[in-house]
């Protein structure tokens, strides 16, 4: 046989994305047969909008070997057990969508329909007081979840809020160390196979030309290879996701830090509230045709919660994701194969999900055409899972006091979610797959926290009656309160685990 094997990979782009993918290669695919490069430009910057995760990033460090309190420590991160929505569905609203279920394991129906069945009859208390991560969160307290299924502890699980320059440098070593090579300098062109128009380098500024098989392309929003020279094409979800400006601004705090990320709806768009071990990184995500820049920094800035720390950070965006985010032999990953807005920290999800997904379907160098669809095929569902799930924060609101919620309150859905609602609405039935993100407790979070009830819960749990019902609910909430009136202060198990300072100082 023709050995057609991948000899050589090419990285446009370092950042989160960048150093992510190479920290990925060098552990899972690099050999002495295969080089990694990395092409950077100090000169360009980094967005750095977002700070916070989701669980998924634990499956991915732990593949890469990277000891969990080594890493906090790096990125300064603190726990996340969900984020909290403010305003969202009315003036005043409140709720978590937390990393976790409701109730305990086991009921014949979801836990959902036995607290709507109650509620209908007595005061039971909000659903948040069944979910353990939620109580713990709103106390401020975090331990790691145990493994035994039977406990009330194995109901949630957790994630991170980090700085995310800092775990780009983190990946950065753990990348070199691994083998990756990094190359410093601007990308002024391409080359490109004559015939079957592949790519087969890239030309350095400095005249130097890295020449590859396979290019990963890191390099953001500007989409520098897949989009500027492959012209993959674009989905624009604007008319349904109108937000397409960021300003972001850090500032100091002497406020506990608390597990979980903050989001907070405003005029004009929602600010998020990120809080590290040694900062708060804010932002306001809005819709430049009802508030102008000058306008959304000042709004900010008058809601840091102590001294900034840093000059307001500007970015423009369209949501929407990339047509073929595999095309050729050039693959994107990050913002260059699309963006959703950080309402729900899906950024660094996806980058693992492109990562994992080139991994698991890692091409020779005739690239199969059924290997680059299969990658666009599930890409594809993951952004479209992923749109309708930010789409219903929006949509299910009845504030009508701004011009942008009478929009999106008002706005036509796109089918997929329109039959998600509809199943909800008739019957609090949450549409299951077996792929892709956002489960059944995530959409119950929203529909439930945003006043979308359905006509009825389901029959199972009229097997139940009131009567028992309702005092089982009342222990349960208690047994809730206490499991989390049990666990350490966030910043008290940080101090004790995974402390930056305890670094510095050795």
């Amino acid at each position: 046989m023709t050995d057609r094997g991948i000899r050589r990979v090419v990285i446009v782009g370092g950042g989160t994305a960048g150093w992510m993918t190479a920290a990925a290669l060098a552990r899972l695919v690099k050999t002495p047969r295969i080089s990694v490069q990395l092409i950077e430009s100090a000169e360009i910057g980094t967005v750095g909008v977002g700070e916070s995760t989701l669980p998924h990033i634990r499956a991915f460090n732990e593949r890469l070997g990277i000891d969990e309190a080594e890493f906090m420590k790096a990125t300064r991160a603190t726990f996340k057990l969900g984020i909290q929505f403010e305003d969202w569905g009315r003036i005043g609203d409140r709720y978590i969508h937390p990393f976790g279920d409701y109730g305990m394991p086991g009921g014949e129906a979801p836990f959902h329909h036995y607290w709507l069945k109650a509620s209908a009859e007595a005061d039971v208390g909000p659903l948040d007081d069944y979910s353990l991560p939620v109580v713990a969160a709103r106390q401020g307290r975090f331990a790691p979840p145990s493994d035994d299924a039977r406990s009330l502890m194995s109901t949630y699980g957790y994630a991170y809020q980090l700085d995310a320059s800092l775990y780009a440098r983190f990946l950065r070593t753990v990348s070199e160390a691994g083998g990756v090579e990094r190359l410093e300098g601007r990308i002024v062109g391409t080359r490109r196979d004559g015939e079957s128009g592949l790519l087969t380098g890239v030309e350095m500024e400095s005249g130097a030309i890295v020449e590859g098989d396979l290019f990963i392309d890191c390099s953001g929003f500007r989409g520098l290879l897949i989009e500027q020279v492959l012209e993959a094409g674009f989905h624009d979800w604007s008319h349904w996701l109108p937000c397409d400006r960021a300003v972001a601004m850090q500032c100091a705090t002497d406020q506990a830090t608390v597990p979980y990320t903050r989001a907070r709806a405003l005029e004009a768009g929602w600010q998020f509230r990120i809080p590290l071990q040694h900062r708060v990184g804010n932002g306001y995500v809005y819709c430049s045709a009802f508030l102008d820049q000058d306008a959304a920094t000042d709004r900010l800035h008058g809601l840091l919660e102590g001294a900034a720390l840093n000059a307001p950070n500007h970015q423009r965006f369209t949501a929407g994701q990339r047509r073929r985010a595999w095309s050729g032999n050039c693959v994107a990953i990050g913002l260059s194969g699309g963006f959703i807005e950080p309402l729900e920290s899906t950024s660094i999800y996806l980058i693992q999900q492109g990562i994992t997904q080139l991994i698991a379907l890692w091409p020779d160098r005739d690239f199969a055409p059924k290997a680059v669809e299969e990658y666009n095929r599930w890409m594809d569902l993951e952004f479209e899972r992923i749109r309708d799930f930010i789409i219903l924060h929006y949509c299910a609101t009845k504030r009508d006091d701004y011009e942008l919620w009478n929009h999106v309150r008002t706005m036509p859905l796109p089918d997929s979610l329109s039959a998600k609602l509809e199943l909800w609405r008739e019957g609090g039935v949450v549409q299951e797959y077996r792929d892709g993100l956002f489960l059944h407790p995530s959409w119950v979070a929203v529909y439930l926290g945003q006043g979308v009830r359905p006509a009825r819960w389901h029959p199972l749990a009229d097997r139940r009656e009131t009567t028992q019902l309702i005092p089982a609910l009342a222990r349960l909430r208690q047994t809730v309160a206490a499991a989390a009136a049990r666990l350490p202060t966030q910043d008290a198990y940080i101090a004790g685990h995974c402390d930056y300072r305890t670094a510095e100082a050795a």
